[in-house]
């Protein structure tokens, strides 16, 4: 079979203590997944988890022992990081069970979802979809996936970023609004899960900006840090 123009490669993300890559088909997203985080934009209690989702290309991968570098995006003045502990599925499925759900679980890894949140709050103040804030180029940096065997008490590990050495965001998973199988059941039961898909499950509270030169470290007991420098 020909094509008109060459695909757009597969985006594969590196696996710790493997040598194949992960090969990234969807990426899902977790909206107001930690208390905290849900009140400092705005919103009290638990509300039933919505979703997002990101194009695949948008993923930056980002080595073990590298530092990876996202270009600032175009029209916003307030890039926000979002530290994110990230799910990667190995075993697709639709109207997965929460008791069910862990064995679709491949592994795990660092993420940032990366937020034009000034163009997001003009759209939510308008009604219309967001996807401008969030389904930007470069919007999905990842670090390597750890298989579930070797991520250790991933439901109990601490959650971090640093910003130019500085704290920023710190919670625990063990805060999930909606833990990891709970996800994935809901999940699921809107779209047929895929090997390959990714699950940005939420951030904790204390999102703030970033500008050209700022240095993101994420962290999650466990897992490869993530580093990626605004350029």
């Amino acid at each position: 079979m020909s094509y008109l123009f060459t695909p757009t490669p597969v985006t594969g993300v590196p696996i710790v203590g493997q040598a194949e890559l992960f090969p990234v088909h969807r990426v899902y997203c977790v909206g107001r997944n930690y208390e905290d985080h849900a009140k400092e934009m705005g919103f009290t209690g638990r509300e039933p988890p919505f979703f997002f989702l990101k194009p695949a290309d948008t993923v930056v991968v980002v080595p073990a022992g590298e530092t990876g570098r996202m270009p600032y995006p175009t029209l916003t003045q307030n890039l926000h990081h979002e530290i994110e502990l990230v799910v990667a599925i190995g075993k697709g499925g639709k109207s997965i069970k929460a008791a069910d759900a862990m064995a679709h679980v491949f592994g795990y890894a660092v993420g940032l979802d990366m937020t034009r949140r000034d163009l997001q709050n003009d759209m939510k103040k308008q009604g219309r979809p967001w996807c401008i804030g969030k389904g930007f180029d470069f919007s999905a940096p990842i670090g390597p996936i750890t298989p579930v065997a070797a991520a250790g008490d991933i439901v109990n590990a601490a959650i971090a970023v640093q910003v130019n050495g500085a704290p920023r965001q710190g919670s625990h998973i063990h805060k999930l609004i909606w833990n990891i199988a709970e996800t994935i059941e809901h999940l699921s039961a809107a779209w047929e899960l895929q090997p390959g898909d990714l699950i940005y499950t939420g951030t904790p509270e204390g999102v703030n900006a970033v500008v050209a030169g700022d240095t993101m470290v994420g962290t999650i007991s466990g897992l490869t840090e993530l580093r990626v420098q605004m350029v």
